[in-house]
């Protein structure tokens, strides 16, 4: 059995490294360099080309090489008797749950707002808002929502969650579902979107959802880039329904230089750097895997198909 790592763009190397010190006898390629298809049974794969899968005709077994999986379930062309899995590691959940906390905390003392008028040489306050005072919302209270919203509750904010089905989070109020998305969002002063990409929640982040916030609410997009409806925030950001927004993904990255997102006074931009997969220890997980598939026993971090994640 052979594993392949499949990208577009993306510099494996770390990957490379770390599988290989781990496991030194490992068989593994990098495509397009591969000496026998017949003999992948596993690809760790992010963003690859759409249809590739096709060439390997024993492929069991497709890891993502980070929490999401959205990029590999667009593929139309999915191979039927393949599993797919996710990371889920310790590091990146505990790093999504600081940069969130850090965007949610610069928004409450508006430092973004401070180093703007910095350059302009600008000495001038504004209000700010207290931890205590403040609600945030999660949107998706899976591995990594829940660890945001742990870590907020601790540091002293009001925090609710908003998910597909029913959760349990200490101190935490989880709405549930269509019927009490609209309770949610109006009792959110911060929302933080930390929803899987699928086609219920595509576009999510639109008109209709964000003018149900409460004036001058701020919105936070750490999950991906296509759950939001771009001219959509750029309306209620312009109207002054909305404060502001901290972005860190977005629908093409990266993001286009001419884009209105880059000059918007109200934008916060960063390049999709929340929370990244370290290959030191997610090879552990892959390996794992890898053992439990040649052993036939069942893997872990299975991705529903119909579920999305």
């Amino acid at each position: 059995m052979s594993l392949i790592i499949i990208t577009q763009g993306k510099d494996v190397s770390s990957w490379v490294k770390a599988l290989k010190e781990k496991r030194p006898d490992l068989a593994l390629s990098v495509y397009p360099d591969v000496p026998d298809a017949a003999a992948v049974e596993g690809a760790i794969v992010w963003n690859h080309p759409l249809g590739v899968f096709k060439e390997f005709p024993n492929l069991k077994w497709i890891s993502s090489m980070g929490a999401g999986v959205d990029h590999v379930l667009k593929d139309p062309e999915l191979p039927e008797a393949a599993v797919i899995t996710r990371i889920t590691d310790e590091n990146l959940t505990n790093d999504m749950a600081t940069f969130t906390l850090a965007l949610v905390l610069n928004h409450l003392r508006g430092l973004s707002f401070y180093k703007v008028l910095e350059h302009q040489q600008t000495w001038k306050r504004k209000r700010y808002q207290r931890i205590e005072e403040t609600t945030v919302g999660v949107m998706g209270t899976g591995v990594l929502g829940a660890a945001v919203a742990r870590l907020l509750k601790q540091t002293g904010f009001n925090v609710n969650g908003w998910a597909r089905t029913p959760k349990d989070l200490d101190g935490v109020k989880v709405y549930v579902g269509e019927k009490e998305l609209s309770d949610f969002l109006s009792r959110t002063d911060v929302l933080v979107c930390l929803l899987p990409l699928t086609k219920e929640t595509r576009n999510i982040l639109n008109k209709r959802t964000l003018e149900q916030l409460p004036q001058e609410a701020f919105v936070i997009n750490v999950a991906r880039g296509e759950h939001l409806v771009e001219e959509d925030l750029i309306e209620m950001l312009d109207k002054g329904h909305l404060s502001g927004a901290s972005l860190d993904v977005f629908r093409q990255e990266p993001l286009p230089q001419d884009h209105i997102f880059w000059k918007h006074p109200k934008i916060n931009i960063t390049p999709h750097i929340a929370s990244v997969t370290d290959p030191n220890t997610a090879v552990n997980q892959v390996l794992d895997n890898y053992d439990r598939l040649q052993n036939m026993e069942q893997l872990l971090n299975v991705v529903s198909l119909t579920k999305g994640y």
